[in-house]
């Protein structure tokens, strides 16, 4: 029975403290928005939505640090600009207005951007694109071979002979190659078309499971191929490249959409207006 008492205790004791928090929480101010401020310089409101901006824009080893450091960074830096800004006296210089136009332009064109994709990367697109690069793929063959390599025609011809003999590949190789494969047994794993030099592929391409080739000459030296096996590459499914195909999409739908702009828009640039490119160069032209 006093178990039980306990256990009623308990939960009656949960129940409480469950409902002061919710009628405290009730008591709270509304959750922060980009809106809110968070200080006041000579009257001027610097706002949430500031730092969350600021805090966007710092480079990636910034942003690895503590919140509450950066935090308390970013809102000291604010208030800083705020109280020196206020110090400024007169019209703001040319080079600043047109900084801030610049801007501008950016981030509203980014924003007609970052719209487009949304729409344009559907599951459905990805999907549409995936099927036009990889579904009439014929899968290549991949190869897996091993290798013993010598500096002579005359030593690969005796290595040749030895294996034909009954010596054991990999031991050989182990004993006589001079590649870095050696110590492995030879071994180089799977390749497919292209990633060999080409005596070397074709060689290895003309070659049966469990055959040893005769001796062949690259820029290396002179091998003795052993093909180990064949197997047809595995072609690779939407989720493998989603992330390429995501950035393809992206850059097609971008490019489309800033070329359409370009073309509707009524752009004139004066015939008779002649520029030395090097004038940009000249930043005392905004003072």
């Amino acid at each position: 029975m006093q178990k039980h008492l306990r256990l009623m205790a308990s939960a009656a004791l949960l129940v409480s403290i469950a409902v002061q928090s919710w009628a405290q929480s009730q008591d709270q101010a509304e959750p922060p928005t980009a809106e809110t401020v968070v200080a006041t310089v000579n009257g001027v409101e610097i706002t949430l939505g500031h730092m969350i901006v600021a805090r966007a824009s710092l480079p990636e080893q910034y942003q690895q640090l503590d919140d509450k450091v950066l935090y308390d960074g970013i809102l000291e830096q604010l208030v800083q600009q705020s109280a020196l800004a206020q110090t400024f006296e007169g019209e703001p210089p040319l080079r600043v207005t047109k900084s801030i136009e610049n801007e501008q332009r950016s981030l509203l064109a980014g924003e007609v951007v970052e719209g487009i994709l949304q729409e344009a990367v559907t599951e459905e697109a990805l999907q549409e694109l995936y099927d036009r690069q990889f579904g009439d793929i014929d899968p290549e063959e991949e190869y897996n071979a091993s290798h013993i390599l010598v500096e002579s025609e005359e030593e690969a011809i005796a290595v040749k002979e030895s294996i034909d003999g009954g010596a054991d590949f990999a031991a050989t190789a182990r004993e006589k190659s001079t590649g870095p494969s050696g110590p492995n047994g030879g071994e180089l794993g799977w390749f497919g078309s292209g990633m060999m030099v080409p005596a070397f592929e074709a060689a290895t391409i003309a070659l049966g499971v469990g055959e040893v080739s005769d001796p062949v000459q690259t820029q290396f030296g002179w091998h003795i191929i052993k093909l180990n096996e064949t197997r047809k590459a595995e072609i690779p499914t939407l989720d493998d490249v989603r992330e390429e195909l995501t950035q393809e999409l992206s850059q097609m739908a971008a490019q489309e959409a800033i070329t359409k702009a370009a073309e509707a828009a009524d752009v004139q640039i004066p015939a008779d207006l002649e520029v030395d490119p090097a004038i940009l160069k000249q930043i005392t032209l905004l003072d």
